[in-house]
């Protein structure tokens, strides 16, 4: 008498799950959105980069993600706005790319929004993070501390051109933080003072002032030149090795990009895996950890690039244990 009943319970049970089973395969993946705001949109190798950090995690777009570009082309004012617009959006999470500024905008623009930043400066003086170890709020990700990179590039580059002399040190003013700049210069000072370099600084607010930057360089009888990476620079780096071939100024860069692009020589971390690794907090925030909970990353690693191609052009020798020890030679 009991059995019949039992039966019928077990058939009931059993298609109420392939019901459920039915509902749940038919029901779309949520797709994260991510927002991605940048000062400047040329830098499409760092995009790039970031995307395939998300590929390697298991993120499609289209699929299970959508990412909202913003981009102020060159124009600090206009990240404010883009980073609002961003959060009405109500993305999961904005990345920040090219500088502490967009940072600050995303930061500005909400208190609450995850924020993954890329490449800033110093995030604890520009008020970002608490501390590396523990951010406190809602903004992390990978910092870039800049002042002891100056003084390693001008280092560099004395071994490189050993008869140097008189370096010029090309800078965008506004493009950073003025404690940023403060302390790119100090760490600059304290290099030439000890090997006995004398430093001219020369200043381009925008594309439009490279022409007179060069030629400022020019009378003042600059040997060769340091270039304080930005947003802006970083955009226009095929026309600054331009520059430095044309002007037979031998130069060095904080990042591999201008040297693909023909510059002399580069030193300092690797944007493209800093962006790469950016996904990695994306992943983790998107999962359920808060912002406060994931720890600030410096770069560890610093990548020796020279050019030897544009060595040759502007008649230079490279020493060869310089060439041994570089992390990557372009023939």
């Amino acid at each position: 008498m009991l059995r019949a009943p039992r039966r019928y319970f077990l058939v009931a049970v059993g298609a109420l799950v392939a019901a459920s089973l039915k509902v749940a395969a038919q029901t779309p993946a949520r797709i994260a959105r991510i927002g991605y705001l940048s000062p400047h949109s040329a830098n499409l190798s760092l995009i790039e980069a970031f995307r395939q950090g998300l590929r390697e995690l298991g993120y499609v777009e289209g699929r299970n993600v959508r990412i909202e570009y913003r981009s102020a082309e060159g124009r600090p004012d206009r990240l404010r706005d883009l980073a609002a617009e961003l959060v009405a959006l109500k993305v999961d999470v904005i990345v920040t790319a090219g500088g502490t500024l967009a940072a600050l905008a995303a930061q500005r623009a909400s208190s609450t929004l995850p924020i993954v930043v890329v490449s800033v400066g110093d995030p604890v003086t520009s008020g970002l993070v608490d501390s590396l170890a523990r951010p406190g709020g809602n903004v992390t990700g990978l910092s870039l501390i800049f002042p002891e990179l100056v003084g390693k590039c001008l280092e560099q580059l004395k071994l490189a051109v050993p008869s140097i002399t008189r370096v010029a040190v090309l800078s965008q003013p506004g493009a950073t933080l003025e404690r940023t700049e403060a302390d790119n210069l100090k760490g600059a000072e304290g290099a030439a003072r000890a090997l006995g370099v004398q430093l001219q600084m020369v200043e381009a607010k925008g594309p439009e002032d490279l022409d007179k930057a060069f030629s400022n360089m020019i009378s003042g009888r600059a040997h060769a030149l340091i270039v304080l990476s930005t947003p802006v620079f970083l955009a226009e780096r095929r026309r600054l090795a331009q520059m430095t071939a044309t002007n037979r100024l031998p130069a060095v860069f904080s990042f591999r990009e201008y040297v693909d692009a023909g510059g002399l020589m580069s030193y300092g971390p690797n944007l493209a895996d800093l962006s790469r690794r950016a996904a990695t907090y994306v992943d983790k925030i998107l999962k359920g950890v808060a912002p406060r909970d994931l720890p600030v990353e410096q770069p560890t690693r610093f990548e020796l690039v020279i050019n030897l191609k544009t060595a040759r052009d502007l008649g230079l020798t490279i020493p060869q244990s310089m060439v041994a020890r570089a992390d990557e030679v372009i023939q």
